[in-house]
């Protein structure tokens, strides 16, 4: 429900769990630009797994949800995380996500013990409620941004090097030494 919380602002109470996998774009503006997000939104049941790890490749962003009111989902975050991490990009942005806050007084798992998982995987952690609307953007805005900058730094290095190495119109000295290390002639070109 966070994807379509956040693609469409849409939240329906009978909506059922992801199958397989779905597909939504959004554009906004990130640090002044304009970026338009792909989201795939993978399946977390078990019969799913070989499906959803195929999504993996190439992905720049994660976002791993779990529901607050099931400790089960919580407990599931490792493996996914560990799968997450052996197929993606190892520079991947992982943000996890408890939601249904709404929920509180449904609760199993704690907030603490989201937040620490995050630390202990060094990763970004917000509880949502995609019925609420909240920390939904926040979440999407936060792992975006993260993203926007990974590649911006990433061009800005291609540029530099790119900018170091020696093109057309570039004279380079080249000596030639003879035996008692003496330079014979030079030239230009």
């Amino acid at each position: 429900m966070v994807c379509v919380k956040f693609t469409r602002n849409e939240f329906c109470l009978e909506s059922k769990s992801t199958i397989g996998v779905e597909f939504a774009t959004r554009t906004l503006q990130v640090e002044g630009k304009t970026v338009k997000a792909q989201i795939w939104d993978t399946a977390g049941q078990e019969r799913y797994r070989a499906i959803t790890s195929a999504y993996y490749r190439g992905a720049v962003g994660a976002l791993l949800v779990y529901d607050i009111t099931k400790r089960q989902s919580f407990e599931n975050v490792q493996r996914w995380l560990r799968e997450l991490r052996d197929h993606a990009d190892s520079n991947i942005v992982i943000m996890l996500a408890g939601n249904k806050s709404d929920l509180n007084h449904l609760r199993a798992v704690q907030e603490t013990d989201g937040q620490g998982l995050a630390e202990k995987e060094n990763l970004s952690f917000l509880e949502t409620s995609a019925l609420e609307a909240l920390n939904v953007e926040k979440a999407f805005q936060m792992i975006l941004l993260d993203i926007y900058q990974i590649i911006s730094r990433k061009a800005l290095a291609a540029q530099e090097a790119a900018a170091a190495v020696p093109t057309q119109g570039t004279t380079i000295n080249v000596g030639d030494y003879n035996n008692n290390g003496k330079q014979k002639g030079c030239c230009s070109h």
